[in-house]
């Protein structure tokens, strides 16, 4: 996938979260540096947001390769410019961007611990690891769902030996075993929007406003998805264009269409359009957030945008 030089330099960086870590704590440390006026912070941040971009691109044969998802890789590929980008961008004296650094910081806090914290015991009181509360969680409410469906599959044990996969046995004998992971809890989208409400200044009555109109519409939306591909994937019900489907997934196994499609195509496609418009939600709760997203866009266009005005939201103060 890369050149023998780009392979050499990809192989010198540390594993995915190991790397993640690293970044959010320098994150953090620049935005420490930076709320003291120390110089030092607008170059610690410059920096780290290279630093992201490359973490960016080492996660783009994970995305295309075993998870197999076009969107994920896409965006992954989007991500070494554009953070490439806004660190030249922070460096050069564009301030406003230590707001999205912030964002990011607290967006990896909330995220990574879900992802590396091991179970553990204290004082002989064993604690699960935190990831397993959350999936099992998820699964015991894609379960509900897809009960009063009128489906019964069977509950099984899923690949990371938790409690959270549902085998589905087909009219000729063979067994689909859809499993809940972590990527199925909506985890990542709920720290997106927990980073950036936390990043702005605004009083805390728009912040918790926002967040009440975005993660549990986020949560429920994510039950939603689960509940749809593990029924449409269990049931082999879009086995569509089986051929092309596996060909365009490098994949072989027949039985895994259904779950292509409705996964990778449908579920992450319609995914994007509803952070948008939740973010667009949320927002509406807390102007301030339109800085963060006036930033992003100019990342990706270029353009100075006033969404204030655009999307004729309050006249709040802001965090300019």
């Amino acid at each position: 996938m890369f050149g023998p030089g780009l392979s050499a330099v990809v192989s010198l960086v540390p594993n995915t979260f190991t790397f993640a870590w690293i970044v959010a704590i320098l994150f953090a440390a620049s935005w420490l540096l930076d709320s003291r006026r120390l110089a030092a912070g607008r170059s610690l941040a410059a920096g780290t947001w290279a630093l992201f971009g490359l973490f960016w691109l080492t996660t783009v044969p994970y995305f295309a390769l075993e998870h197999q998802s076009y969107v994920e890789s896409i965006l992954a590929l989007v991500g070494v410019p554009a953070c490439t980008y806004a660190g030249y961008l922070l460096y050069d004296g564009r301030a406003s961007l230590f707001t999205l650094t912030r964002a990011i910081a607290i967006m990896l806090f909330i995220y990574l611990p879900f992802e590396t914290i091991p179970a553990f015991s204290i004082a002989g009181v064993a604690f699960p690891e935190p990831r397993q509360i959350l999936i099992e969680a998820v699964a015991t409410q894609t379960g509900f769902l897809i009960d009063l469906l009128g489906y019964a599959p069977e509950r099984v044990i899923s690949s990371e030996g938790y409690d959270a996969a549902y085998a589905w046995t087909l009219a000729d004998g063979h067994t689909v075993t859809i499993h809940v992971v972590l990527a199925c809890t909506g985890l990542g989208s709920m720290a997106i929007f927990g980073g950036l409400v936390a990043a702005v200044q605004a009083p805390l009555s728009r912040k918790l406003r926002a967040l009440a109109v975005s993660i549990p519409l986020i949560y429920v939306l994510n039950i939603l998805r689960t509940t749809f591909i593990s029924v449409v994937a269990g049931n082999q019900y879009m086995q569509w264009q089986t051929d092309l489907v596996l060909a365009m997934f490098g994949a072989t196994d027949p039985y895994r269409v259904s779950f292509l499609i409705s996964d990778r195509i449908m579920s992450q496609l319609l995914a994007v359009v509803a952070l948008i418009a939740i973010t667009f939600l949320a927002v509406r709760e807390l102007p301030e957030l339109a800085v963060i997203l006036e930033d992003v866009l100019y990342l990706l266009t270029g353009e100075e945008h006033d969404l204030t005005e655009s999307l004729d939201l309050p006249r709040e103060p802001t965090n300019r």
